[in-house]
């Protein structure tokens, strides 16, 4: 019974690293233009860091046929958009002020940052 319990244990931790703790190497941005795979459930990269009020190409690559994968949002830019199966969708960002843009899928459970420096 005491094993049980440890296990159920170990695998709520396991969740929670997953979903809130897991932080990937931030992705650099020299050229303008970075690709993301969003695949298994998570973008590829998932933390990509991009200059201040430099403009920025973001191309989503969805080759999950989830319908969670289907859409892109990133609120505060007031970007909401829908990933077509196997095709390449172009975010074009202005140049950006400085800080920390999440994005995300309309469920959040795949879910990026992106931070303008």
């Amino acid at each position: 019974m005491i094993w049980i319990n440890i296990t159920g244990l170990g695998l709520i931790a396991l969740i929670v690293w997953w979903f809130w703790l897991y932080k990937t190497d931030s992705t650099q941005i020299h050229d303008g233009t970075v690709k993301i795979r969003v695949k298994d459930g998570i973008y590829q990269p998932a933390n990509i860091s991009i200059p201040v009020n430099q403009p920025a190409q973001l191309i989503f690559l969805r080759e999950d046929p989830t319908p969670c994968a289907e859409s892109l949002l990133i609120p505060d830019l007031n970007v909401s958009e829908t990933l077509s199966l196997n095709k390449p969708v172009t975010i074009n960002l202005p140049g950006t002020p400085a800080g920390t843009y999440p994005f995300h899928c309309q469920m959040q459970m795949y879910r990026g940052t992106l931070v303008v420096k």
